[in-house]
């Protein structure tokens, strides 16, 4: 059986502490036996009590500490319970630790990762299932990443940890249960492969097509809900899809799509935050700037409704979106159906 993707961010966890003595883990109820809300630190305080610690429910301080770790030499990892409590650290993260790497006169490095769970899909309601990536957009000195099934967890971390600048790893919810992709095969239908600086991008299309009519961009936690709608657009309609899974959101180079995007028929944008000032907007943005005119339709973007997150699934469903918004927008686009 392969391994989940939590298995695998365990797994990464364990690495990097055991490999260098200056990577710290803090977080609420990170330590054992509860061993994170999701048991990605699972095992880790019980084999580094002194570097895993347990802190008080003060998402301000987690990220206070963290990024005095950094400033101190040493390579922290805070862990949001919760993506949603990010906000409650917004202040330390923007105006402490991405300026603290620039502004005592010479270059100081932070390296410290902030990992957030986010995303809904799990019935968790209003106040644990947002996607709130728009809010840090564009902040000097902060890096974005979001996980995918194809990136291993210990090395992006590793990575993220390299940087000298605060870096914030998006985890969506959904992906941790997923298997780890591995050999270029998605499933019967799909194959991938990386491609771009240190293979950064995951192209996924269907087995033994050159060209296709729509291409897909989305993070890594809408990559099953377009993989769907790729599947149904094949299977119902004749319309061939690929899907382009991004491994760094912001700052984001568009410059390895431009291909892709050119020979594509359509470009749809999906994430599943709220619309309006967006990293699906920033991805709009620069590939009309780069594009323009060889594009032979507007770039569509698909976002959640603008709702607050109901607990009850059947009404969160109605909220985010969903395979079956994906497969009508480009359906619609494509055969203007």
């Amino acid at each position: 059986m392969s391994e989940r993707v939590i298995e695998n961010l365990n797994r990464g966890l364990h690495t990097l502490l055991a490999a260098d003595p200056e990577v710290f883990l803090l977080g609420e109820d990170v330590c054992d036996p509860y061993g994170g809300a999701f048991k990605a630190s699972r095992g880790l305080s019980t084999r580094f009590p002194d570097r895993v610690l347990n802190t008080p429910i003060a998402e301000n301080a987690i990220v206070g500490v963290a990024a005095g770790l950094a400033l101190a030499g040493h390579r922290p990892i805070a862990e949001m319970m919760f993506g949603d409590f990010i906000t409650l650290g917004f202040d330390q993260i923007v105006n402490f630790a991405t300026k603290s790497a620039t502004m005592y006169g010479r270059p100081v490095p932070m390296n410290m990762v902030v990992r957030c769970p986010v995303g809904g899909g799990r019935s968790y309601g209003p106040t644990h299932s947002q996607n709130l990536q728009k809010h840090f957009l564009g902040v000097p000195g902060l890096r974005l990443f979001e996980l995918t099934p194809f990136h291993d967890c210990g090395e992006l971390l590793g990575h993220m940890l390299s940087l000298g600048t605060p870096s914030i790893l998006f985890e969506d919810k959904v992906l941790y249960s997923q298997p780890m992709h591995q050999g270029g095969a998605v499933d019967d239908l799909f194959t991938y492969e990386k491609f771009g600086p240190g293979g950064a991008f995951v192209r996924v299309a269907p087995d033994g097509f050159d060209s296709c009519d729509v291409l897909m961009i989305a993070p890594g936690g809408m990559l099953a809900r377009c993989l769907s709608a790729a599947k149904t657009l094949l299977i119902e309609d004749e319309i061939i899809a690929q899907i382009v899974v991004p491994l760094q959101l912001y700052p984001f180079d568009p410059a390895p799509l431009e291909a892709l995007a050119a020979a594509s028929g359509l470009v749809l944008v999906a994430e599943e935050g709220t619309a309006g000032g967006t990293w699906g907007g920033e991805v709009a943005s620069q590939l009309y700037a780069r594009l323009w005119g060889a594009l032979r339709h507007r770039v569509v973007q698909l976002s959640s409704h603008d709702s607050i997150i109901p607990c009850a699934p059947h009404l969160e469903r109605q909220v985010l979106i969903q395979a079956e918004d994906i497969y009508a927008a480009i359906k619609a686009e494509v055969l203007h159906v």
